[in-house]
């Protein structure tokens, strides 16, 4: 499994996601299922935390070029405080977002092209782009699972995302039989 095509499966888990939470009521995005939480508390929460953070190393450290600094989709990144945007507005930033990782993918960068993970600071940490990649879609992953389990807190069935289900299925002949493979008349 590479990159581009773990890439390709969370896009489409994610649009799966966004059309099942469309049709929940927006008191259930928007109730304080963490109450214990410092900076996310409810399903738009972590939704809009998971673009940012796509958008945050993608966009902005990667490639210098982040959807939210560019003046599009201004927010507090930090504590979001989701509750305060429809769904509609974080979907459109996220498929903005999405898109641009996508766009970024095809044009196949160099994924052991180094990535300094504090752009001014010289002695930051160096990692390699396909570990940003990874570190960026595992945290997609994690997020995703929470807001399952939130769904299902709140009485719903959240839609199945697993990578199997969006998966190509690869057609596997059958094993040639020995039987088969003989064309021996054994009576001579």
């Amino acid at each position: 499994m590479n990159v581009r095509e773990f890439y390709t499966y969370l896009s489409a888990a994610r649009e799966q996601l966004w059309n099942y939470l469309r049709a929940l009521p927006t008191a259930d995005l928007n109730r304080d299922l963490i109450e214990t939480g410092d900076r996310f508390h409810n399903i738009k929460d972590l939704l809009l935390h998971t673009i940012d953070f796509e958008d945050h190393w993608v966009h902005s450290i990667a490639r210098g070029d982040s959807v939210h600094r560019a003046g599009h989709f201004q927010h507090d990144w930090v504590k979001p405080q989701a509750e305060q945007y429809d769904l509609s507005w974080i979907i459109d930033y996220g498929r903005e977002v999405g898109a641009r990782t996508m766009t970024f993918l095809e044009g196949e960068p160099d994924l052991e092209r180094s990535i300094r993970l504090v752009q001014d600071d010289p002695g930051s940490d160096v990692v390699t782009l396909d570990q940003l990649m990874w570190n960026v879609m595992t945290h997609e992953v994690r997020h995703t699972a929470q807001i399952a389990l939130l769904v299902r807190q709140l009485g719903h069935t959240p839609p199945w995302l697993d990578y199997m289900r969006f998966a190509r299925p690869h057609v596997i002949p059958e094993p040639v039989r020995a039987e088969d493979d003989l064309d021996v008349d054994l009576e001579d």
